[in-house]
């Protein structure tokens, strides 16, 4: 029988994503000056004012109100009438050290003993409806809203759209558990006020339905664009007015977007946010690293569909254990047990393993802070950085490491594929 099912996504402009987006430009920060660096925080936004809360342990000293400053200007709150603006919103820091009983369980004699940074369970999923093995609903819905954005950077074809959206995609699946269709598109941008409401509400329409959704379908191979069809239930802004959005509209929080971080609801989540964690937090590494495995056993053809579960405790380096769900897609003759016990075998998920096997002590964060910290492109990148004192230093670093699809021939070697 068919069924529906819908993932949403944000945009960079959303309240929640501001704030993730600052804690997560404040770990690169932290990162590029002192790579053992043990930093969380949170970063509050609301109408002209950003709080920066949480604990580090590091040998730099930051200007943290520039680079939260930095960051709101980048995304694009550069107006007064926003009511939140990069230069003259508030900044306040009340960043603390990290305390002494969490950082006794994590540093050890060596770093290959380090221990968790925390207790919790975390889940990587991979599915092959894309060629980035994400689920397509939110796949759409991230692209969707990064076109939004560059439409609204270009300032050409669309020129009243502010930074705050949301999308929603619904997919019509079959008994196969294949997308069939697209039933429902649902978009609500933020923009400038027109003189008549009826004229705004229309022209946006419009320049969804003609401009956006064109562009995105050009980025799809031909069997996905098949899946857009004239019966598509649109719903744009339907509170038929957004004037009033970003942190001025709605406060945001580091960490409240955690399924459009991820899987769009499939899947499953472990509930650790990722933004504004060092990788010593396993909530952020050990979920980077579970995807790096479900992504890589998927692509060499173990499954169709996988879900790897791994827990820890803190101070503890050794995972608790590690789960796998192939939800009866499996093309190997073993259970999903014996292919959790390859995969242990094949993978070191000690923290320190998985920092070293992913570069996670890199400043590779602000870009995982909105569309989404998994189905991205692994690239390598070079980033300026500057200190308090007004010294400049170049990295190199590879994004999304967790991405790669490095693992395929090892994974083929240890299953007989």
């Amino acid at each position: 029988m068919a069924y529906l099912f819908t993932s949403e996504s944000v945009s960079e402009g959303h309240p929640d994503k501001v704030a993730d987006q600052i804690s997560d430009a404040l770990i690169d920060n932290f990162l590029a000056w002192d790579e053992d660096s043990r930093v969380a925080i949170e970063t509050l936004v609301t109408t002209g004012q950003v709080v920066l809360a949480g604990e580090v342990k590091s040998n730099i000293y930051l200007d943290v109100q520039k680079i939260a400053r930095s960051v709101i200007q980048k995304i694009g709150y550069t107006k007064s009438e926003y009511m939140f603006e990069a230069n003259s919103c508030g900044v306040l820091s009340a960043i603390h050290e990290q305390s002494a009983d969490i950082n006794q369980g994590v540093d050890r004699k060596t770093r290959q003993e380090q221990g968790a940074g925390d207790q919790g369970i975390m889940f990587g999923y991979a599915n092959n409806e894309t060629d980035n093995f994400m689920p397509l609903a939110l796949d759409l819905s991230h692209r969707l809203l990064y076109e939004l954005a560059e439409l609204r950077r270009e300032n050409n074809e669309i020129q009243y759209l502010r930074p705050d959206a949301k999308s929603q995609v619904t997919l019509e699946y079959g008994d196969d558990h294949k997308p069939k269709r697209i039933d429902t598109i649902v978009i609500s941008t933020q923009h400038d006020d027109f003189d008549t409401e009826p004229v705004m509400l229309d022209k946006i329409t419009q320049d969804i339905k003609t401009i956006l959704i064109p562009r995105v379908k050009a980025q799809l191979k031909p069997e996905l664009q098949l899946l857009f069809n004239d019966e598509i239930k649109f719903h744009i802004n339907p509170t038929g007015k957004f004037v009033i959005g970003g942190p001025h509209g709605d406060t945001g929080l580091t960490g409240r977007k955690i399924i459009v971080d991820t899987y769009g609801g499939k899947g499953a989540h472990g509930g650790g946010a990722f933004s504004g964690k060092d990788p010593s937090k396993v909530d952020r590494s050990a979920a980077y690293a579970t995807r790096h495995i479900a992504k890589n056993l998927v692509a060499a053809g173990v499954a169709d569909e996988i879900l790897v579960q791994i827990s820890y405790a803190i101070g503890v380096k050794d995972p608790m254990g590690i789960y796998v769900n192939t939800y009866g897609t499996s093309k190997v003759n073993l259970t999903d047990g014996q292919i959790a016990d390859k995969i242990a075998h094949l993978f070191d998920m000690t923290p320190y393993g998985i920092e070293t096997r992913l570069g996670l002590r890199n400043p590779i964060y602000s870009e995982t802070a909105a569309y989404g910290h998994m189905g991205r492109t692994p690239r390598k990148v070079t980033k300026e950085f500057e200190s308090s004192t007004g010294e400049k230093k170049q990295i190199e670093v590879e994004l999304f490491t967790w991405e790669k699809l490095d693992y395929i021939e090892k994974v083929k070697e240890e299953f007989g594929l």
